[in-house]
């Protein structure tokens, strides 16, 4: 293996020394090169393409949008934000903040999106004056070597070395892999629990991101036609590969049967116990979810399960009722397909235990939708449930990794906190990618007397 990757990662290296010098006037031109190398219109569609055709997950016209849109906000969010040099000062407390790379970054990306991520994690890491090497999933690879193509023609225009942007060749292995990073300087890891488990355990230093399984609350006072449109939208979308895909809908019971009726009307199909039990048996043939069904839409789901019935052939997404949370209740999981669980909650309570108890099975720490009026139930969920977002009256995958309109930055990597195992709560920014140089200089003392600190606690409580 390290004849394979000791020179990637020095050649990498190397390049990255160069970089380092650059102004932060030429780092923000690498960084719109990159953009322009997966946003060009047919650059974009080629990718799109090639990744729908390589991998067999999504919808082509989805992957481009999500390649514009995520990288257009993201080139938006870095517009203007200092990475080279003095980044902050304060002078009241004689703190100098320098920005300064990390180094040669491996970026582990995942074939739902072998596009999009390892754009984003190309542009996180030169805003920061690293150099980045590529680790795709081996259905990704292809992909992947087509935009470090785009990506290389761009840089060439501006004179800056190639390999500062690098993918690891094939054939991809998981030992390629973990060599690869075990070389970095730090890992940024997006993909199956196996792939960040690995990037945790690999003795470098990296963020990776929890397990997705989001679950949206259907409130009393939610405009249920507005709530079934945004599900629906998000439940669809790249054939649900986004891990902020809605895997389920906890619907109160006063009013479940409007917002089934409202979910139905815009393209859900509920199935009854015997087809859910069929399509049961096709996700999860040996107890573990068939990769058969992974991003697939919902017609070609039901075909594999053997549903033929006329309303399937139409249907945006499928629907299947659920009382019980688990590994006996596989439909309380992540499905990456769209397939909406449903589940009937007495009350607010009701509805918050058992978000609670899908997320102790799988899910924790990532984000929870909620479609509602009632601001003490929104603020309710950030209090109490384990995640690490609340996505208000949103279609919840467009708005859980950043968008035009709400104020997360764009992502396609998303923290979720010691819940989710991982050592960040926040979506993935250019931040993962810095470190920062601290000067300090002496300030007039600030030291506090006995009395300003103990002083109310002594008279409350005595010495």
């Amino acid at each position: 293996m390290d004849k394979i990757v000791t020179p990637l990662i020095n050649a990498a290296r190397a390049a990255q020394r160069q970089y380092e010098q650059c102004s932060q006037e030429q780092v923000d031109e690498a960084v719109l090169a990159v953009g322009w190398a997966i946003m060009e219109p047919g650059r974009n569609r080629t990718l799109a393409e090639m990744a729908v055709r390589d991998t067999g997950l999504g919808k082509v016209e989805d992957k481009i949008q999500k390649n514009y849109r995520k990288t257009l906000g993201l080139l938006r969010d870095l517009k203007g934000v200092k990475t080279v040099g003095v980044i902050a000062e304060y002078p009241e407390l004689g703190l100098v903040e320098i920005a300064r790379p990390v180094g040669v970054v491996v970026a582990v990306t995942p074939s739902t999106n072998p596009g999009a991520t390892p754009a984003n994690k190309i542009i996180n890491a030169l805003k920061c004056r690293n150099a980045v090497i590529v680790a795709p999933s081996p259905k990704g690879l292809s992909t992947c070597a087509a935009l470090v193509g785009y990506v290389h023609a761009e840089l060439q225009k501006l004179g800056l070395p190639l390999d500062l942007v690098q993918y690891l060749p094939a054939p991809v292995t998981k030992e390629a892999t973990q060599a690869l990073m075990k070389q970095a300087d730090l890992v940024v890891a997006t993909g199956s629990q196996n792939s960040i488990r690995a990037a945790a355990t690999c003795g470098t230093p990296a963020f990776g991101v929890g397990a997705g399984n989001v679950a949206a609350i259907i409130d009393v006072g939610a405009d249920l036609d507005a709530a079934a449109a945004a599900i629906a939208a998000s439940k669809t979308f790249d054939n649900a590969t986004s891990c902020s895909s809605e895997n389920s809908a906890i619907i109160l019971d006063r009013v479940y049967a409007q917002a089934v009726a409202a979910l139905q009307s815009v393209g859900g199909v509920m199935l009854n116990s015997d087809e859910k039990a069929r399509l049961q048996a096709a996700m999860w043939p040996q107890g573990k979810l068939s990769s058969a069904v992974t991003a697939q839409n919902a017609a070609r789901i039901a075909e594999l399960a053997g549903l033929a019935d006329e309303r399937f052939r139409s249907a945006r997404f499928l629907m299947v009722e659920e009382r019980g949370t688990g590994p006996a209740y596989p439909f309380s999981g992540e499905k990456l397909s769209p397939v909406l669980t449903v589940y009937r909650a007495r009350d607010f309570d009701d509805a918050c235990r058992l978000v609670g108890d899908i997320y102790a099975f799988q899910g924790a720490g990532h984000s929870v939708g909620i479609h509602s009026d009632d601001d003490a139930h929104i603020l309710r969920l950030g209090l109490e449930l384990p995640v690490s977002r609340v996505i208000v009256n949103q279609a919840h995958c467009f708005a859980t990794g950043g968008a035009f309109d709400n104020g997360l930055p764009f992502s396609l990597s998303m923290g979720c906190g010691t819940w989710g195992g991982n050592n960040f709560s926040d979506n993935m920014t250019y931040r993962q990618y810095m470190n920062t140089t601290r000067i300090a200089r002496k300030i007039a003392p600030r030291m506090p007397s006995d009395e300003e600190i103990f002083g109310d606690y002594l008279r409350r409580h005595g010495a």
